[in-house]
């Protein structure tokens, strides 16, 4: 991962709409430590970038034509593996299948299309270090259209109690750092226990965890739920 105190951070814009991608990259041309390197308009040019041009970020539209952004997402993650971009995408309704589609599929979180400049860059910045962006009651809901309340109890004994906590705080949006001071503990301790709840999950990342965590039940309102409508970082 580029590093934004020697190199900025490279993002790709894959998005069907010219003036969408337009916007897009004269907010990022214009903020320190980011460069825009390439546009795509839909989800094949977006893996042939890629590949070509090797993003840190790629801001990937999740509805496009002849190849939509999940499918790009599913070929990224499948064929670069960890050497894969990190994936945000856009929608214009945060409770849109797609979305949960897209994450499922590997993206690392997703932002609205309405969401200011600044939310934007923070976003891209947030991925770029190896955090998720999610809006947790969204993801609740998407979550539940694929419910599998059966393997709760199987996935709950795997996690000791600091992990299960730690897993409740990642589902509610909380940073490396926000979880720390939270529970008192060093961030390497958080980390420890992030990977932890990962493998003992079979989850690829920190988004596919907390998706898990919602879907199974394992993360239910009241134990680690944001208010509706907040935007998480986790």
């Amino acid at each position: 991962m580029t590093s934004a105190a020697s190199a900025p951070l490279r993002v790709l814009l894959a998005d069907d709409e010219h003036m969408v991608r337009t916007a897009l990259r004269a907010i990022l041309a214009a903020e320190p430590g980011i460069e825009p390197v390439g546009e795509a308009t839909d989800g094949d040019e977006a893996v042939s970038a890629v590949r070509a041009l090797r993003p840190d970020v790629v801001l990937m539209d999740v509805r496009m034509p002849r190849v939509d952004g999940i499918r790009a997402t599913e070929q990224l993650v499948r064929s670069l593996g960890v050497e894969a971009p990190r994936i945000l995408v856009l929608t214009t309704f945060e409770n849109d299948s797609y979305v949960y589609d897209a994450l499922r599929a590997g993206a690392h979180g997703f932002l609205l299309k309405r969401t200011t400049a600044e939310d934007l860059v923070a976003g891209i910045r947030l991925v770029a270090r190896g955090e998720s962006l999610l809006f947790p009651a969204a993801v609740r809901a998407l979550a539940a259209r694929h419910a599998d309340r059966g393997r709760t109890a199987a996935l709950t004994a795997r996690l000791t109690a600091r992990e299960a906590a730690v897993l409740g705080l990642m589902a509610r949006g909380l940073t490396n750092a926000e979880i720390a001071v939270r529970l008192a503990v060093g961030t390497a301790t958080v980390k420890t226990h992030v990977a932890g709840v990962l493998a003992k999950l079979g989850a690829r990342d920190r988004t596919h965890a907390v998706v898990l965590a919602y879907e199974h039940g394992v993360v239910t309102p009241g134990r680690g739920e944001a208010p509706d409508g907040e935007a998480g970082m986790s």
